[in-house]
């Protein structure tokens, strides 16, 4: 079997869990896990009495309840705020959205520090180069497709490089939303926010990578698999096409008859018929010259 076709092949499997992987992970809400431990929280304020204040935000502010968090939702698999408005998401979770404020109509953002709108920015970013990312992959599509139809290295070329763009893209996204994380942990955007947070929410609470966040670093791992196979993939067709062309001009040089010498025993031909310069009407080698 050809190397290309083999190539091909898994180029395209590859592109197509890279696809899936991205897809799952940017329309799912589990990138972050957060569980909080309300009966901690508890225990500590009717041990200590006076902690009113706490007792009321425990059961107000939803940064009070156990949540997974991802790029759309906030939702929340046990407990759910009652202050809060929620609805069910497509896998039956009670969520909420994340504001992007996008439209900004009323404005709501002057107010804000330059911290919580460069927070705000990355998110925003992060967001539209995902959406860049799936744009790439569906050309990347199209130009893969008419390669394979046409066996053209020239196609194949431009769907790894499509695809390669595609990764880096993906991880561009990915490195904007690392930003995003890190303005949350270590800058003051919000109460929400971990550095808003008191003692006693912080010691209660453990954050982790959730599935989400894993599948899309594994799409983009898997993006630049394919980049890599689609780019040697064209590397086999070219091979292949020159071979062809090698075979095809061997069927093509033409053959030219060769002059050969012929050895007559003594005394042949005979000198009657001994080659001499043909006979032409009115010619000067004739009998007569008319």
């Amino acid at each position: 079997m050809p190397c290309s076709a083999v190539t091909l092949s898994l180029a395209t499997i590859t592109a197509i869990i890279s696809t899936a992987l991205l897809a799952i992970a940017f329309s799912t809400d589990n990138w972050v896990y957060t569980e909080v431990k309300r009966s901690q929280i508890k225990d500590y304020a009717s041990k200590r009495g006076g902690q009113e204040a706490l007792l009321e935000a425990m059961n107000t502010k939803y940064f009070y309840y156990t949540r997974t968090k991802g790029l759309f939702r906030t939702c929340f698999p046990k407990e759910r705020p009652p202050t809060v408005e929620t609805y069910l998401s497509p896998v039956e979770t009670h969520c909420m959205n994340i504001e992007y404020y996008l439209p900004d109509v009323d404005n709501l953002t002057r107010d804000f520090s330059e911290d919580a709108m460069t927070r705000l920015h990355m998110g925003r970013s992060a967001i539209a180069l995902f959406i860049l990312s799936f744009l790439t992959i569906f050309i990347a599509f199209w130009t893969g497709i008419a390669g394979c139809w046409k066996r053209s290295p020239g196609n194949i070329t431009a769907t790894a490089i499509l695809m390669l763009l595609a990764c880096l893209i993906a991880a561009g996204a990915m490195g904007l939303w690392h930003g995003v994380e890190y303005y949350e942990k270590e800058r003051v955007v919000g109460e929400e926010f971990y550095q808003q947070w008191n003692n006693v929410l912080r010691d209660a609470s453990i954050t982790v990578y959730d599935w989400s966040f894993f599948l899309v670093w594994s799409g983009v791992g898997f993006s630049f698999v394919s980049a890599v196979l689609f780019s040697g993939a064209a590397i086999c067709l070219r091979s292949e096409r020159m071979k062809e062309e090698t075979v095809n001009m061997q069927y093509l040089m033409p053959v030219y008859p060769q002059k050969q010498q012929y050895a007559y025993p003594p005394g042949y031909p005979p000198a009657a018929y001994a080659p001499g310069p043909p006979y032409y009407h009115g010619s000067q080698y004739g009998p007569y010259n008319y």
